[in-house]
């Protein structure tokens, strides 16, 4: 008895003499669905996919309002975590790190730093900023996997909270001198700054992004359309509840204008090597201007929304020689309906029928020639939570 004594007296002594460690928390989801699609353009084509994500997130309590947090997905571009299982399910599913931050929380003020979330989903800012001449069906959160290198700061300012994000677009190497000292400022840097209050029950969110050195933009084949220059876009989101339906609106307005550098290199897939041959657009005028729309609308488990975009761009076409006028105008639509099977404390299991559609068109006013398509996906999610 004695001996049983001493030990726990002796663990007791331990507990206390042991280095303290967080509170770390886990969780995530996992989701599988079946997507059929078809395009409305000649030749009609469609196709089902069947396809998986899983996200597992992590949560670490460092005490005195210090936190650590990240997520591991699937990392490869254009899936946004997910992945469509392959010829003979050999398909390889990448789990890795796609976000971590840690920082400081307080009742005045909190910061961050590390590969920050976006949340594009819900806020188009981003989707035209990136992609300015093809807004539709969330790239942002699909190609650039809704995420960021940065850190953010953000106080109370009066009624509401003013917000600060500095982020790092590229490692643009081309554009240094040897031996100059010129490095630094020729790498991708941006800043997007927001004000978010309450006027009543209505939520206001002006925003503006900015590109403060240089940078690229991209359409959805991972191809940067124009590059080394300096965008800026701006407009706010508003929300307001509509009896038992919860309405949010957004407006944004994007310009981009510029000289393509010498330094840039042939147009080539996001996440390639971007330093290769000379690019033969160098020296071109970059010009175009453009905004999107968006209504939104959730009650209960329905949600969904509508996106306008129209992007004008004079930039000078290569082939024309000359400055063409492009109008890209883009429709988007997006409805769920989440069913709950079951929720708990533990966990939640859903089914959701969602449907997206995209109808696009690009005018040409060089052979006065309209390009359309459209594309509609129908599919069924399962996800649980835990």
């Amino acid at each position: 008895m004695k001996k049983m004594l001493s030990l726990a007296a002796m663990f007791a002594a331990l507990s206390y003499a042991s280095p303290a460690f967080a509170d770390l928390n886990f969780g995530g989801d996992a989701s599988v669905r079946v997507r059929d699609w078809g395009g409305t353009s000649s030749p009609k084509t469609d196709n089902v996919a069947w396809q998986y994500r899983i996200r597992l997130n992590a949560a670490a309590d460092l005490g005195d309002g210090y936190f650590f947090k990240a997520m591991l997905t699937d990392e490869d571009p254009k899936g946004g975590g997910w992945q469509t299982v392959g010829y003979g399910n050999t398909e390889v599913y990448n789990l890795q790190v796609s976000q971590f931050y840690f920082g400081h929380n307080s009742s005045c003020d909190h910061y961050s730093i590390g590969r920050l979330p976006l949340n594009s989903a819900n806020n188009p800012l981003f989707d035209l900023t990136l992609y300015p001449t093809q807004t539709y069906d969330i790239p942002t959160a699909t190609i650039n996997l809704d995420r960021v290198f940065g850190a953010n700061y953000g106080m109370k300012v009066g009624d509401g909270d003013l917000n600060a994000t500095f982020v790092v677009l590229d490692n643009n190497a081309a554009g240094d001198t040897a031996l100059s000292g010129d490095g630094l400022l020729n790498d991708g840097y941006g800043l997007l700054a927001s004000y978010k209050f309450n006027i009543g029950d209505v939520t206001l969110d002006p925003q503006i992004i900015t590109v403060l050195t240089k940078s690229d933009v991209w359409n959805q084949s991972l191809t940067p359309i124009h590059q080394g220059f300096r965008p800026f876009t701006l407009g706010t989101n508003l929300a307001v509840p509509l009896g038992g339906i919860k309405f949010t609106a957004s407006g944004f307005y994007t310009r981009g204008s510029g000289t393509t550098p010498a330094g840039a290199s042939n147009p080539i897939a996001l996440g390639s090597n971007p330093y290769g041959t000379p690019n033969p657009s160098a020296g071109i005028k970059v010009d175009y201007f453009g905004d999107l729309f968006r209504i939104k609308g959730e009650s209960g488990p329905f949600m969904a929304w509508y996106d306008y975009n129209q992007t004008t761009d004079k930039s000078t076409n290569i082939v024309a020689g000359n400055q063409v006028n492009h109008v890209y105008t883009n429709q988007f639509v997006w409805a769920q309906y989440k069913i709950k099977v079951h929720e708990s404390a533990k966990g939640s299991f859903t089914i959701q029928p969602t449907f997206r559609y995209t109808a696009i068109k690009d005018h040409n006013d060089y052979n006065s020639v309209d390009t359309k398509d459209g594309r509609l996906r129908s599919e069924l999610w399962a996800t649980v939570t835990f």
